[in-house]
């Protein structure tokens, strides 16, 4: 155990401390968070890497090391304390000091996925009539309970947000020049804590933020949304939408970590779905049984077409769900984009059709197979089959995430196996009504 703790002090760097302790079985890192001391611990808590981090958490509320628990940024305490049950979280409340307990609560209050979920309530905020030298002065002296120091944010009398002064312009500055003597006069960009966190994102990115302030209804500042808080949020959020995108429930955990039953369980739900809309598959094609029966040629191509159409479809919907999550598409332009994919399904069909009549033509001739007398009927079939399932795939693909996003729903619902499933059904539909328009007096 002496030499563990030996080698995790060696590291330079808290990463490379974090990756060692994940390395280790979750009893092993118990017992050497349990000798560490108090900084170390606060430095691999704060960490959203560490893996054994809510094991760890639990332990130091049971052993009651307050001089852990009450430093550890309380936003970070509050993503911790999150994934305990009541009982737990009194525990660990019980031993912050007041103020951290108000802020901690008051951060767990509002609703994953926003900016107050996120946001951490340790930035530095100065009056309007303070002076630059007074402002730094402030800064040495609270510099170390604060998490990060980007920017001060400059209040009137009423502590209503006036305006942001970037670090590096105050530091530049002469010591005697009022705050107000460094206002551009820009109205500071700010959201409330209610606001999507991928809003928040687009606006840091937008703006080329390193924070952005919280406000409440009043405008006084109830916390900052530091860009590395973004980004570990837009990370999970990534993570989320994969699972569901894949055709799952989002898991949450790294894949070797998670138990058998609750992989059954995450993934079977989505799988009974899906399995039940490819039912509709089989429904369809007992409807068409007697052109099956005259033709059974038709039967060659099925995966052919309703791998092409699925495959469509989730090509413009991984498009859209990405264009939605960017903002570069908005719930209105839901017209421009259907003038858009509707054609390119249609160029995209002829050419998937095209080579699919060729392939016939060139099969025939080259005497690979023998499709009968009306095999150029057939290709055409195909080629036309083509044509409308991809149009109709794409179409279909580019809309669901607007539908869903329309009722409230995640966009990254629309999973490809979903899209898949639903253009199966209707693309055979599209497929026997082309073959029956197209082959009735020959080979149907």
């Amino acid at each position: 155990m002496f030499a563990s703790i030996k080698k995790l002090q060696s590291f330079d760097h808290v990463a490379d401390a974090v990756s060692y302790l994940n390395q280790l079985k979750s009893a092993e890192a118990l017992k050497l968070a349990a000798q560490l001391d108090a900084e170390t611990l606060i430095n691999l808590l704060e960490s959203p890497e560490l893996k054994h981090s809510h094991e760890i958490t639990l332990l130091l509320i049971s052993s009651g090391r307050a001089d852990v628990l009450d430093c550890l940024a309380e936003d970070r305490m509050a993503d911790l304390m999150t994934g305990f049950n009541p009982h737990v979280q009194q525990q660990g409340l019980a031993l912050l000091s007041p103020s951290s307990k108000a802020s901690i609560l008051r951060l767990m209050s509002y609703p994953q996925g926003t900016a107050g979920s996120i946001m951490t309530t340790e930035f530095i905020q100065a009056p309007m009539t303070w002076t630059v030298a007074q402002t730094l002065q402030h800064i040495r002296e609270v510099e170390s309970t604060r998490e990060t120091v980007y920017a001060i944010y400059v209040v009137d009398i009423y502590n209503r947000l006036q305006f942001v002064l970037p670090l590096r312009q105050l530091v530049i500055a002469d010591a005697e020049q009022p705050l107000t003597e460094l206002w551009t006069g820009q109205t500071p960009v700010m959201v409330d804590p209610y606001t999507d966190r991928e809003e928040v994102a687009r606006l840091i990115r937008l703006y080329n933020f390193l924070a952005l302030p919280v406000v409440d209804d009043d405008e006084h500042v109830v916390g900052i949304v530091t860009v590395d808080d973004v980004i570990d949020a837009l990370m999970d959020e990534a993570a989320e939408d994969l699972g569901r995108f894949g055709g799952g429930e989002h898991i949450g955990k790294p894949y070797l970590d998670v138990g058998f039953g609750t992989m059954v369980r995450k993934r079977g739900g989505w799988l009974a779905i899906l399995f039940l809309g490819e039912m509709l598959t089989a429904s369809a094609m007992q409807f068409y049984e007697m052109e099956l029966e005259k033709a059974v040629v038709l039967a060659m191509f099925i995966p052919l077409i309703m791998s092409s159409g699925g495959n469509s479809g989730s090509q413009a919907t991984s498009l859209l769900i990405r264009g939605l999550a960017l903002g570069e598409v908005k719930l209105k332009d839901w017209w421009r984009v259907i003038l858009r994919e509707f054609p390119t399904g249609f160029v995209l069909g002829a050419g998937l059709g095209a080579i699919g009549f060729l392939r016939i033509v060139a099969w025939q001739y080259l005497g690979i197979y023998d499709y009968g007398e009306h095999y150029a009927l057939l290709g055409f079939t195909i080629w036309a089959s083509l044509i409308g399932i991809v149009c109709f795939g794409s179409s279909l693909g580019s809309m669901l995430p607007f539908l869903l996003q329309r009722f409230n729903f995640d966009p990254a619902s629309a999973s490809a196996p979903l899209v898949a499933t639903l253009v199966d059904v209707l693309g055979l539909v599209i497929y026997f009504s082309v073959a029956a328009l197209i082959l009735t007096g020959t080979i149907l």
